[in-house]
């Protein structure tokens, strides 16, 4: 077993997403004594599966990405991530079915996506130099990024600039145009912006509002593969709570905080206390939870200082994520599939902008069985649909009668579009709505992805990983730099526990 330097420092960190998980293994790595709460009976936070009549559900995230990012979490711990996990690369990525009836899927095999250019309308050659030259600036950005903002975890505008440069900074980096506007400069197919302008999915944010430079997200895939965890996304949360007990790290599950107490100081933070009354000395707290709603309901802050944070860090979206069994299998299905709103721009403002369920969405649907055919009985097929919704708003909250209707108009969608019968062959159904999202995981009124990716609200920035107003306060998750998605919660936890130990 890996020997640890003892820091002597104990750390609390509260809540067991995968952002706190990796936060607790990288600190123990460096020699901290951590204890882990979360008041779930599991660990995940979002990574999450529900078993349902033969069918296994992963409730959360679908899509593992950039492996070399969880492959360094283990090795922090002096361990290999091949012998906790097995990986599957998924081809195709996607599949995108569009309202005119074309059927695209999207690959990273050059060969092979160049045979599904020839469905495009238009001229074949045209089509395929465009996207050439679209994943040339895409990679352009991803590797600037990657290189000061993932790999140095710089957390604001300034770190960025003295880190950058102000020149290299306002000459390299795509920050005047939005993410739409820099596809619509490369690409003129309209089957294909609207793909590319898609991959905002990741953040759960809007292409006409987040900066050009969110182009990067193709490259993820293009790059660096997709990939499924054998037996189900679950096994990588099972994987990661072997390691903290092979590290001799306290995990108490189904344990709530209820307060993070300040020092006398009044910059410091001194204890947790649990729900049942327990109290737990810390020379650091780590928060997984969600910073605003951490702010609110376990510090007690002022509404004058969340409304600013709430000004600018905005949440991303919701969504409406139904589990669906049925009887059938639909041979149609990729193991990712898109089926594209009619007017994706009308999708992106009814969301983002007007608070609205939209008329016509964007429906994301995971047919897992495509890879792994023990996620349902034989002959039958296991989907999880999820459109994108608006986060609550708590002066004019939506009610369970309007998601239930809204859920009707996206299995109307899904059926005119190709899942014939969808609704007479369901067996098994278990819906979420952002009600549901909240409650489980307290996160900021429904959010899925954290933080809301905007130039005008925030650049782009989520919040940094070290709290403005106390020292030894850290926050880690989606809604902290680098944001939402699997492996941008696993590198948030490595790069605070750094920050943690350059604080000490």
């Amino acid at each position: 077993m890996k020997q640890f330097t003892p820091k002597g420092s104990d750390v609390v960190v509260v809540g067991a997403g995968l952002g706190g998980l990796s936060a607790a293994i990288s600190l123990r790595a460096k020699g901290y004594n951590v204890t882990l709460v979360e008041k779930n009976d599991q660990v995940g936070g979002k990574l999450n599966e529900r078993f349902r009549e033969g069918f296994s559900f992963d409730l959360g995230p679908s899509i593992f990405t950039l492996p070399h990012i969880f492959r360094d979490l283990f090795r922090r711990a002096g361990k290999e991530m091949e012998d906790y996990l097995t990986l599957e690369r998924v081809t195709p990525h996607w599949r995108n079915f569009f309202e005119d009836g074309l059927t695209l899927d999207l690959y990273e095999e050059p060969e092979l996506m160049q045979q599904e250019m020839a469905k495009l309308p238009g001229d074949v050659d045209r089509n395929w130099n465009e996207l050439q030259q679209f994943l040339t600036y895409a990679r352009g950005q991803y590797h600037l990024i990657d290189e000061g903002y993932l790999r140095r975890g710089l957390d604001t505008l300034w770190e960025m600039l003295r880190h950058y440069g102000l020149m290299q900074f306002g000459a390299r980096f795509d920050y005047k145009n939005t993410m739409a506007e820099g596809i619509a400069q490369y690409l003129t197919d309209s089957h294909l912006r609207e793909i590319f302008e898609y991959f905002i999915k990741y953040v759960g944010s809007s292409a006409k509002d987040a900066p050009s430079y969110m182009n990067m997200m193709p490259i993820i895939q293009y790059d660096y593969g997709l990939w499924y965890v054998k037996g189900g996304l679950y096994e990588l949360a099972k994987a990661l709570q072997k390691v903290l007990e092979e590290l001799g790290i306290e995990l108490r599950l189904g344990v709530e905080t209820k307060q993070i107490e300040r020092a006398s100081n009044g910059r410091e933070v001194s204890q947790v206390i649990l729900a049942d009354g327990e109290v737990i000395a810390a020379d650091f707290v780590v928060c997984n939870m969600e910073a605003i709603p951490a702010y609110r309901y376990l510090l007690g802050e002022s509404e004058s200082f969340l409304a600013k944070l709430e000004k600018r860090f905005a949440p991303a979206c919701s969504g409406l994520v139904a589990h669906v069994g049925t009887n059938r299998v639909y041979d149609q299905l990729a193991h990712h599939n898109f089926f594209y709103s009619a007017n994706q721009d009308d999708h992106f403002n009814s969301v983002f902008q007007k608070g609205k369920l939209p008329e016509d969405p964007t429906i994301y649907l995971v047919a897992p069985t495509r890879t792994d055919s023990s996620k349902a009985p034989e002959g039958c097929d296991n989907l999880k649909i999820l459109p994108h919704v608006p986060p609550i708003d708590p002066d004019n909250p939506l009610t369970e009668q309007d998601y239930h209707e809204f859920k009707d108009r996206v299995f109307t969608k899904l059926e005119r579009m190709g899942l014939t019968d969808l609704r007479k062959h369901i067996v098994v159904e278990d819906t979420l709505t952002p009600i549901d999202i909240e409650r489980m995981y307290r996160s900021n009124r429904g959010s899925i992805y954290g933080v809301v990716s905007d130039w005008k609200k925030n650049k782009g920035f989520k919040l940094p990983k070290q709290s403005s107003k106390y020292r030894n306060l850290f926050f880690t998750g989606g809604s902290i730099n680098p944001g939402g998605g699997m492996p941008m919660a696993v590198l948030c936890g490595q790069k605070l526990a750094d920050r943690v130990a350059d604080a000490k």
